[in-house]
């Protein structure tokens, strides 16, 4: 028998490493027949590796934002001075951001952006559909500053602004928790503003059906009313095939009406082909009502997803379409 202390391919008959390095472990950890749970073990990580990929490859959007966050910082405290002197200090900084996310979303989805002729010169109110994550409105917000410079605020959740180390982002984007008269007055100021009126509910709890969640709302319709701005529909296809939800188990929604804190799981991460849609705006129409102009721009988003997105979702068609050759027409 082989020593603890000599080496493993010494004697008539050497040791393959592997079988040296678990002969060692035996010996150190005075186990029995370690090599069956070495291989127990294998298979289980072999078996379970598909899931822990689609379980933490949403965690890449997490480190994404988290490092924009730091790329903030650092950018802040290398301008400090400047501050007190340029109002438009962190022009820099969203332009170096929107290019780390438009690197990301042409890399990981190929992401192209349709429609872009749609969005009128001054302001607007872009209506889109709320994937489970919001990296489409992210990438759709980079491709519009780097390619066209055009800057658009966005009305976000209550509980975002909630999470940690998030303030500085949100408000170097222009990020809104959302009263209606912040909302006009950002309009009427000639900004271009964003809302999935939706919101977390539809991110959550639609599906591969890609079913609008929007229930009641109009509040959007009356901003836009208030402010006389045109309403412009925007969607992006298979958004749901990119990251989806656990959201069809009962006790999650029932969970998430409650507490209204978004605590549905999420998986995938997959790098399936991203195409946001702009559409047609709906001009402003003073003899319109809120509920009738809320009414037609869920009908100019359904036709969006009509006309773009095939119905079930697919995650395998979404990953085919990458190598699709022929441009989609706007």
């Amino acid at each position: 028998m082989i020593g603890r202390n000599e080496s493993c391919t010494a004697g008539p008959i050497p040791m393959s490493y592997l079988t040296c390095l678990t002969y060692i472990l035996g010996e150190w950890t005075g186990v029995e027949h370690i090599e069956d749970y070495l291989s127990y073990t294998i298979y289980l990580l072999w078996v379970l590796f598909p899931l822990a990929v689609v379980l933490l490859l949403p965690g890449v959007l997490i480190i994404l934002f988290y490092t924009s966050i730091l790329l903030l910082h650092i950018y802040k405290r290398k301008n400090e001075l400047k501050e007190a002197y340029c109002h438009d200090v962190w022009d820099g900084a969203r332009q170096m951001l929107a290019t780390l996310w438009d690197g990301h979303g042409r890399i990981w989805h190929g992401y192209e952006l349709h429609g872009v002729k749609n969005i009128p010169e001054g302001p607007g109110l872009i209506v889109f559909y709320h994937g489970a994550t919001p990296a489409d409105y992210v990438y759709f917000m980079a491709r519009l500053i780097t390619q066209w410079k055009r800057y658009c605020h966005v009305v976000a959740d209550h509980f975002v602004f909630r999470l940690p180390g998030f303030k500085i982002l949100l408000d170097v984007h222009g990020v809104m928790h959302g009263p209606r008269e912040e909302c006009v007055s950002a309009l009427k100021k000639g900004c271009l503003l964003a809302i999935a009126p939706g919101g977390v509910r539809e991110a959550l709890f639609s599906d591969e059906m890609y079913t609008i969640i929007w229930g009641d709302r109009k509040g959007f319709a009356q901003v836009a009313i208030d402010a006389k701005v045109p309403i412009i529909p925007m969607f992006t296809q298979n958004v749901r095939e990119g990251v989806r939800t656990l959201g069809g188990i009962k006790i999650l929604r029932s969970l998430y009406e409650r507490i209204r804190l978004p605590i549905v799981p999420v998986y995938g991460g997959f790098p399936v082909k991203l195409r946001t849609y702009i559409g047609e705006p709906i001009p402003y129409d003073p003899n319109v009502t809120a509920e009738e102009l809320a009414a037609k721009t869920k009908a100019a988003v359904q036709a969006l997803i009509d006309k773009h997105q095939k119905i079930p979702g697919n995650i395998f068609r979404a990953l085919m379409e990458r190598f699709q050759t022929q441009k989609k027409d706007d």
